[in-house]
């Protein structure tokens, strides 16, 4: 049970539900190889089936920590945050974005943007899920749009996304990790076909790191 005083600092983003946070090298979309400290939010009711880190979902599993000392952790190792979750638009992200671009960190975010957008980015990465779609303002404010593919119909969602978003918004098609091995070859075609898509990897899966 989060008491009172907990619950305000939460909710002025000056606390967030830590799941983990670590510095690696950026795997997917228009950052891949760079490097980057993640730091990854508890908290999501999204619920994509095919989601690699479902323990993150429940926020109260995951104690909420200062976020100065999130900032501070950060800045020992990088110039570039990724900040993921879960779904880390569930929070107040102003004030963790303030304090890293104080600190001259570029901020960057993934999100399926179900969740009105909070915080100052640098880069936006959009990833909608058809199991709650991003609201409407989001989609001007995207640099990339990444989108999941895991059978054929995943395609024609991903015509849908890229007709929301603006004509800079870079567009991407990644494998679903356990479908690679099938999906990749229709990727390959379809970008070859509509050459405004490219293709992401989770290359920090083949490389074998975080």
């Amino acid at each position: 049970m989060i008491d009172n005083k907990v619950q305000q600092l939460i909710d002025k983003g000056e606390m967030l539900p830590l799941m983990e946070e670590f510095y690696t090298i950026q795997g997917e979309g228009s950052h891949t190889g760079k490097a980057a400290y993640f730091i990854r939010i508890g908290g999501c009711d999204v619920g994509c089936h095919w989601c690699d880190v479902k323990e993150s979902w429940n926020a109260k599993l995951h104690p909420p920590t200062k976020t100065d000392l999130i900032v501070e952790n950060a800045g020992k190792y990088a110039n570039t945050v990724v900040i993921t979750g879960g779904e880390p638009l569930m929070w107040s992200l102003d004030y963790i974005t303030r304090k890293l671009q104080n600190s001259s960190i570029k901020t960057h975010i993934e999100t399926s943007g179900a969740y009105p957008l909070s915080g100052k980015w640098d880069w936006i990465c959009l990833s909608p899920k058809k199991t709650k779609l991003p609201l409407k303002g989001i989609y001007s404010e995207a640099h990339e749009l990444k989108i999941i593919i895991s059978n054929k119909h995943d395609f024609i969602f991903a015509e849908e996304q890229a007709s929301k978003v603006s004509d800079t918004c870079e567009l991407y098609l990644q494998p679903e990790w356990s479908k690679r091995d099938k999906m990749t070859e229709q990727i390959v075609e379809y970008v070859m076909n509509n050459p405004k898509w490219k293709i992401s990897l989770q290359t920090h899966k083949y490389l074998n790191i975080p």
